[in-house]
């Protein structure tokens, strides 16, 4: 593909993006109310929602920063997350809400804008969902990490690990030809807390002669887990909210 192609094909994208994104604010706001915070007229952003037009590269961008700006999406995760006495919480308000994790997958591709990705790889089981709707949005396969062996694959990329705090070991499994050499692999999960299963993910991409594109995750709690995943590869990290410990 020439550099004109590929130009018009990337701006493309980012307008269905941020056609895609203005339809996710729409269940928030009314006409009137987005009309005030982007300064449109509601009828044009009515033609952009039912898809009647597209808007130009420029606008586009401006209404990006907007809407991303008001819908804070850190803010959505906050709200839905409750903890216990013993400092964890349940994700189930956040996994289960497809809608906030369409926001969040507008907010992955924005951050990975430019990277090479072919496949999106995640642990089981928690971060299926995400992984599986930004492998649809980038239009790359997903690739899901198991714990245990599925029947009817011969041959397995497996990877040992400790979690945090835990005395035993963990292994995890993906088909030996689910990433192949020459891959670029974007890892997602919800949360990210001790890095553990993240730099098994590493490892296992490493395993198939691929590279990885990046991480991404919803959560994170703390930040001591960055020293461990910068010591296995060097790649963007992107997290929507970090809770402190």
């Amino acid at each position: 593909m020439d550099p004109k192609s590929s130009s018009r094909l990337a701006d493309l994208k980012y307008k269905l993006m941020t056609v895609e994104l203005l339809n996710l604010a729409k269940n928030y706001y009314t006409y009137r109310e987005l009309s005030q915070l982007t300064e449109l007229p509601e009828t044009v952003l009515s033609r952009y929602v039912k898809g009647h037009v597209m808007p130009t590269i420029e606008r586009a961008r401006k209404l990006n920063r907007i809407l991303e700006k008001n819908l804070r999406l850190e803010v959505e995760l906050q709200k839905r997350i409750k903890m216990d006495d013993y400092g964890f919480f349940d994700n189930t308000k956040i996994i289960s809400d497809t809608l906030l994790l369409d926001r969040a997958v507008n907010w992955a591709i924005n951050r990975f804008a430019g990277k090479r990705v072919t496949k999106v790889l995640s642990a089981a089981v928690d971060g299926i969902p995400l992984a599986t709707l930004l492998a649809h949005r980038l239009g790359v396969g997903l690739v899901i990490a198991k714990k245990a062996k599925e029947v009817g694959i011969k041959e397995f990329i497996e990877e040992v690990y400790i979690p945090s705090k835990a005395a035993i070991m963990v292994s995890l499994y993906i088909p030996r030809d689910a990433i192949k050499r020459g891959d670029a692999v974007l890892i997602a999960d919800d949360v990210i807390d001790s890095g553990e299963t993240q730099r098994a993910l590493i490892r296992m991409i490493h395993k198939a002669k691929a590279e990885v594109s990046g991480i991404f995750s919803l959560i994170a709690i703390g930040d001591e887990w960055r020293k461990g995943i910068e010591e296995e590869v060097k790649c963007p990290i992107e997290v929507v909210l970090t809770i402190k410990k």
